[in-house]
């Protein structure tokens, strides 16, 4: 197929649309008869692909016209050689000042011959020769020449790639590095010159620190170079040959800015070793050391440099450690943002939202934090600390990546910008601009894609990584973390072994030794995950120092941290979520049923940094994703499984809500009720479908005690009592052979052996008790509760609900039960006398032997059974006439009692805050203990533990919470003395 090129009766078709390209082209030989000179095809592609064809010509005929007789050999050089092509036609199609130096200088074209990418060990050597000898404003004008000469190879070598792809891409990294040598070079050889010419210089000693972009080898083609002075000798002469090499740099090659120096203008510009290193220990803000951070001597004496960072780089690594670092760093970020106008805040690559800032910002800010103890992320450039921190753990691999990508794509804009004209801009162009758009995507390396043109590429590109940015940048810049990291001492993040145990005792360890092994199991080897531990611990051990089991809780720490060891978002969530962390050391110092349930339902932990995702919603309906997610299994065993797992993650969502004091004891026992009901519920579904399509009975499930009244604790048994009835056709033995296999199947499964809490399903208030059948028929019941009923039964009757199973059944069985438990006309004497019998009896004989009656949360003076048995006793003389009292809530009928005169207010609130407090006590006994318990521990850290579940915090007298809990307790006694026994 021939070359659509040589048969084009016109330039357009390289790109080339000015009114004089034909005639440029013709001038320079590469155009011949309305079509491509022969052999200059490959220049023409070249020009066409260049960021600006048009202006690339243009170049190029201004430096024939400057060349003259000797243009021949430039254009024989450019047909034969591809990196001369491509370098030269790529520098005349980006830059017009570096166009007009190619003009004036245009003997100068074979600086861009070659095939070797850019020497940049040469710089030095080159400017130093160029103007050794020469003083005032001779080497001036020759430092200007000889820099912009090296500035053009640079940026040749550095677009070369965007004319022909096939020529060496030259990464950002790579070009920034070689500006800022340049840059030094250029330092070195001013430094020189001044020397020279100011007199007595030999009596000082001068070093030139690079600060900044410059310090970090990651210049623009076009920036002021950042430095600090240190000198030595006679400081005088020091500053003036400072200032006279400020002067020569700045009108040959860049701005030199010492404005970083102590005092910033005000200050002194050169100070000796010593100056400075009083100024940094007591007079430097956050920002100097930030600044610090990119220290570097460049030129000058190199031993004066090597002792000014020996003195400044510690103090840089101790920064963190200042009252309100973080804040101050995100202020100051703040600061720089408010600045710039609202209508360029999108468009200013450099200071704006999501611009270049809000990468070096964020990075900085992570090295400060934890470069204290991490050496490896002492490091200047921010692309490698960007690199470092991810290799470390301390930012995510992916944000690490996507962050570098990101900086450097906005780099990268940055530096086409200011090569156009070779003036200092990070304004990225208006979107109606479309020239300088298609331009800026050209000189980027960005083409059309489908339907979008170049421009529309490079706005969604510039939009894209923007938006990323911005979005990596509040991610890390305010994480949580960093404050809580930066409030640990320097000194408590390096520590010999003697000094680690010496802090863990001095913190409230009792076993220093022993924790001490848990942190070097964490933080061994050189892993990525030891590296993210240690990064944690050292905030964690003081954590863990607030709560009442420091010990306890690190080694729980420790053994979820091994249990979850291959689950890949673990450290990441602990590292990104401050608020998981602090909350994470509170449970895990608190409780030892909160890292038993976590490491085998880790899937709860990332709630902990959303507040409304802990606590839930609505307690009555917290079942109800378990019932759906239970019912697409089929097989028993499966869908019983799947109940508990899910049991498991709600009773922990439940315990770490409660622990943190974001619920109600109420939502507590709501939420712990439901999820047993819909266990059940779950269980005896999966039953009935796993029995097959003959189904000889209706069954249901009556709920009892806590159960039926919605008070559960996290120990509670799941009293309750199963009902049948058969269906039409089938026989009461039919009935009761089927339910009665339901009812074991269920029992079974649930309470078969678990890690978890027991599922135990208690049906021992049942007619004639254990001696009883496990399941009656409907009549049965009614039979038996209207011939056998004793006063206890009725009495237990009164917290019946129905909970699984089939509705119709559980709402008549609770209409027969109606009359026995709310009896009409109340109870005689004999009933109440037997009630209070039965009542002396259990506390005299179900105490258990040894337990102190003050402090038995269920049994004790004033405990629940106390409160409970007074309502009850109520609602059995009262409930026929007060229908108000027919709930199974103690909350509800104490209320309901006084609502009808029958509690005096005051006896009220005693009751409600005795029944409240004994719960909640209950419940904290089980979260700290790991096990249900009914007696309150009087000494230790349990009892410490107990004590700030209740809301007495370690460091208070735990002995205060027993006190509180005695005197709520005898108050409600007394009214249960009055109330229950009459007396």
């Amino acid at each position: 197929m021939s070359d659509p090129s040589r048969t084009s009766a016109s330039p357009a078709r390289f790109g080339l649309t000015g009114p004089r390209s034909e005639e440029q082209l013709h001038a320079t030989g590469w155009w011949s008869g309305g079509r491509p000179a022969e052999g200059a095809e490959p220049v023409l592609f070249a020009l066409s692909r260049s960021p600006d064809p048009d202006l690339a010509l243009r170049g190029v005929d201004r430096v024939r016209e400057a060349l003259g007789d000797q243009w021949s050999e430039l254009s024989d050089a450019v047909r034969a050689d591809p990196v001369l092509r491509g370098r030269l036609l790529a520098v005349l199609g980006s830059s017009t000042a570096l166009s007009d130096f190619l003009v004036a200088n245009a003997k100068r074209w074979r600086l861009l011959a070659g095939t070797e990418t850019v020497d940049v060990e040469r710089f030095t050597p080159v400017l130093a020769d160029a103007v050794a000898g020469l003083r005032d404003q001779e080497a001036i004008r020759v430092l200007r020449l000889e820099y912009r000469a090296l500035v053009c190879l640079v940026a040749a070598d550095d677009l070369a790639h965007v004319v022909d792809p096939d020529l060496p891409f030259v990464s950002y990294d790579d070009v920034a590095s070689q500006i800022s040598d340049l840059a030094v070079a250029a330092l070195r050889a001013a430094l020189s010159v001044a020397s020279a010419q100011t007199h007595r210089s030999d009596e000082c000693t001068l070093s030139v620190i690079a600060m900044g972009k410059c310090g970090a080898r990651e210049l623009n083609y076009v920036s002021d170079v950042d430095v600090v002075f240190v000198g030595d000798g006679d400081i005088g002469v020091a500053t003036r040959v400072a200032s006279t090499m400020m002067q020569i740099a700045g009108q040959a090659c860049f701005e030199v800015d010492a404005a970083l120096r102590p005092e910033g203008k005000a200050g002194a510009l050169v100070r000796t070793l010593d100056g400075h290193a009083s100024y940094y220990k007591r007079w430097a803000r956050t920002w100097e050391f930030q600044a610090l951070l990119k220290a570097r001597p460049v030129a000058g004496d190199e031993e004066l440099g090597r002792q000014y960072l020996e003195v400044v780089r510690p103090l840089v690594w101790t920064a963190a450690d200042r009252d309100n670092f973080v804040p101050d760093v995100q202020a100051m970020r703040r600061r720089v943002e408010e600045h710039v106008p609202s209508e360029l805040v999108r468009r200013e690559l450099k200071l704006g939202r999501g611009g270049l800032r809000d990468v070096e910002f964020a990075v900085q800010l992570l090295q400060l934090v934890h470069g204290r103890s991490d050496e490896a992320l002492r490091i200047t450039a921010t692309t490698q600390a960007l690199a470092a921190l991810g290799k470390g753990g301390y930012v995510g691999r992916e944000d690490a990546v996507e962050f570098g990508r990101s900086y450097r794509f906005l780099r990268t804009l940055e530096h086409r910008l200011q090569l156009q004209k070779m003036l200092r801009t990070h304004l990225f162009p208006a979107d109606d601009d479309t020239a300088g758009l298609r331009w800026l995507a050209r000189a980027a390396g960005l083409s059309a894609e489908g339907r979008l043109s170049e421009s529309q590429v490079l706005l969604a590109e510039f939009r894209k990584h923007g938006n990323q940015v911005r979005r990596l940048h509040e991610k890390l810049f305010y994480r949580p973390l960093l404050q809580a990291v930066a409030n640990v001492p320097t000194e408590a993040l390096r520590l010999t072994t003697k000094e680690a145990v010496a802090r863990l005792a001095a913190l409230g360890y009792a076993a220093p030794d022993g924790a001490l092994r848990h942190i070097q199991a964490l933080t061994a080897g050189m892993s990525r995950r030891s590296r993210i531990q240690g990064a944690l611990l050292p905030l964690l051990l003081d954590l863990f120092a607030t709560t009442p089991d420091p010990d306890g809780g690190l080694l729980a720490y420790r053994k979820v941290s091994e249990a979850l060891a291959e689950t890949p978002w673990y450290l990441r969530l602990l590292r990104d979520e401050g608020a998981v962390v602090q909350r994470l050391a509170a449970l895990l110092g608190t409780s030892r049923l909160v890292p038993d349930l976590l490491v085998r339902a880790p899937e709860v932990l990332p709630m902990l940094a959303d507040t409304d995702a802990l606590v839930g919603r609505d307690p009555m309906t917290v079942g109800n994703p378990l019932r759906s997610a239970v019912s697409r299994h089929n097989a028993l065993e499966r869908a019983v499984a799947a109940a508990r797992s899910l049991r498991r993650q709600e009773m922990l969502r439940v315990a770490s809500a409660d622990l943190l004091g974001l619920v109600s004891v109420r939502t507590v026992c709501v939420s712990l009720s439901e999820v047993w009901v819909a266990v059940l519920q779950s269980a005896l579904d999966a039953a009935v479908r796993a029995a097959g399509d003959v189904r000889p009975a209706r069954v249901a499930v009556i709920g009892m005690g806590r159960l039926g009244g919605r008070e559960l604790g996290y120990g509670s048994d799941a009293d309750v009592l199963f009902v049948c009835e058969p269906v039409e056709g089938a026989t009461d033995g039919d009935a009761l052979r089927y339910a009665s296999s339901l009812a074991e199947t269920v029992r079974r499964l649930l309470s078969s052996p678990s890690q978890d809490p027991a599922l135990q399903v208690d049906a021992d208030l049942r007619p004639e008790g254990r001696q009883g059948p496990l399941v009656r028929t409907f009549e049965s019941y009614r039979a038996y509760y209207a011939q056998w009923a004793e006063v206890w039964e009725a009495q237990a009757l009164l917290r019946a609900r129905p909970i699984a199973g089939d509705e119709g059944l559980g709402e008549r069985f609770v209409e027969m039960i109606d009359p026995i438990r709310y009896p009409e006309g109340g109870l005689d004497a004999t009933a109440v006398r037997e009630i209070r019998r039965i009542k002396a009896r259990v506390d005299a004989e179900r105490l258990p032997r040894g337990a102190d009656p003050t402090t038995h949360t269920k049994l004790g003076r004033g405990g629940l059974a106390d409160v409970e048995w007074t309502v009850q006793l109520l609602q059995l003389q009262h409930a026929h006439a007060v229908p108000a009292l027919r709930t199974p809530s103690t909350i509800e009928g104490i209320e309901a009692g006084t609502e009808a005169g029958l509690v005096d207010p005051e006896d009220a609130a005693e009751l409600k805050a005795a029944w409240v407090m004994a719960t909640r006590a209950r419940n904290a006994v089980m979260l700290v203990k790991g096990k249900p318990g009914d007696q309150l521990p009087t000494i230790g850290r349990d009892l410490t533990a107990v004590a700030a579940v209740m809301g007495h915090p370690p460091g208070t007298d735990p002995g205060e919470f027993l006190d509180e809990y005695r005197r709520t307790t005898r108050r409600a006694r007394a009214v249960a003395e009055r109330v229950f026994y009459d007396s």
